[in-house]
């Protein structure tokens, strides 16, 4: 039986703490706590749209701003996601999703390919919910892409409400992280890569 795809870390700095636990394999299952609402809604639909299971207790300046808690949480999770994949044996590496939300149409693709690049073609950069700006959006997948080794392509294709907005980017970056890291069996162990190798 395989092992699980399991991994946990935590991080401290000046500005933040953050102890995150992520499981692959999981049923979308999350306990969120970041002090920021909505972004707790978001990687609440993250978890559950990708299948994973997501504990997650983050502390940070957000008096000053919430832009450190969202970025180091952004490193956070590359960082599990890498640790839990280990050397990506058998999985199928690469991942996208075209995903509507009400009048908004996201569209991601990633390659699990240790080579950090990342494209974010979305409009809405400074459009606000409450007290949040979508703008940190990209600064939270930025930071993702960074440690995960992940390259990442976030477009908007349309969309005016910027909840929606944000909310099709989240659900169709899990739906597409789910599909990269399913295991595909007929790869058996072998990892998807001509060189041998997604870990160096």
């Amino acid at each position: 039986m395989a092992e699980p795809r399991i991994a946990s870390l935590t991080r401290n700095t000046k500005e933040t703490q953050i102890t995150m636990e992520l499981a692959i394999d999981g049923n979308g299952i999350s306990e969120i706590e970041t002090g920021i609402p909505f972004l707790d809604h978001m990687l609440t639909l993250f978890a559950r749209h990708g299948f994973f299971d997501l504990k997650l207790k983050a502390t940070g300046d957000i008096d000053v701003d919430y832009h450190h808690t969202v970025e180091d949480t952004g490193i956070v999770l590359g960082q599990v996601l890498k640790q839990a994949l280990g050397e990506k044996r058998g999985i199928r590496r690469y991942g996208y999703f075209l995903l509507p939300m009400d009048e908004s149409l996201a569209r991601v693709a990633l390659d699990l390919s240790n080579r950090p690049a990342f494209v974010y073609k979305v409009d809405y950069k400074d459009a606000m919910v409450r007290d949040f700006s979508i703008g940190l959006v990209k600064e939270f997948f930025q930071a993702f892409a960074n440690e995960a080794g992940c390259n990442l392509h976030i477009n908007l294709e349309y969309g005016e409400e910027p909840h929606h907005i944000a909310e099709a980017i989240f659900k169709g970056f899990a739906r597409a992280l789910d599909s990269a890291t399913t295991i595909d069996p007929r790869l058996g162990d072998a990892i998807p890569s001509t060189k041998g190798s997604l870990s160096e």
